[in-house]
């Protein structure tokens, strides 16, 4: 049985979900520290002209909280920006109309928490990619030997070409003439629906 520890990422790029695309399942931690600066609370979608990057607004500066205490900000209208972004950028993609009131429903249910909010998202996302993965939210630190610790991994600073995990495979996209790697997974499902997850194993890095 292959397990995975991972950070909770906000609707998590192709790098993750290549990460963890042949795990049988996924351990997540309430009480690890958010961290800025990060994929905990941002995603990176293509828009016509550009690569947009839609950050969830929390609430203090510099919180040294666990990730379960994060409360999201609701006086910033993050929500509209979001989901008028994601229309925006994939409204004319072929699978948008099948995939994204999943994504609208959870954005728009106000949850308190940044924890609450990207488990539910991380969920919905990997229904739609039909990964059949248990997600075990836990705060045993000691995994055992047969556990992969990926957590502070995956970080924007740096390119995703430094790490082991995602090699991409190229795919029709809306926008651009090149081919725009390791965006939020919501680009990939929206382009490319039920191969969405042939795509992502074949994407994983042979080491």
């Amino acid at each position: 049985m292959s397990r995975i520890a991972v950070d909770l990422h906000y609707l998590p790029s192709l790098e993750f979900f290549a990460a963890i695309a042949e795990a049988d399942e996924l351990l997540i931690f309430p009480k690890d520290l958010y961290q800025r600066q990060s994929y905990l609370n941002r995603t990176r979608i293509l828009l016509a002209n550009k690569v947009e990057t839609l950050s969830v607004p929390i609430v203090g500066r510099r919180p040294r909280l666990p990730m379960n205490q994060i409360r999201i900000d609701y006086g910033q209208k993050w929500q509209a920006t979001h989901l008028r972004g994601i229309q925006s950028g994939y409204g004319k993609a072929p699978f948008f109309e099948f995939f994204f009131p999943y994504i609208k429903d959870v954005i728009e249910a106000k949850e308190d928490s940044l924890w609450d909010l990207n488990q539910k998202l991380l969920t919905i996302c990997l229904k739609l990619l039909r990964f059949p993965v248990k997600v075990t939210a836990t705060e045993n630190v000691e995994m055992g030997g047969e556990t992969a610790d990926i957590r502070g991994h995956i970080v924007p600073e740096s390119p995703f070409s430094k790490r082991n995990f995602y090699q991409p495979v190229s795919y029709t996209q809306l926008f651009g003439v090149n081919f725009e790697p390791n965006l939020s997974i919501l680009d990939l499902l929206f382009c490319t629906g039920p191969e969405a997850g042939k795509i992502l194993r074949d994407s994983i890095k042979k080491q």
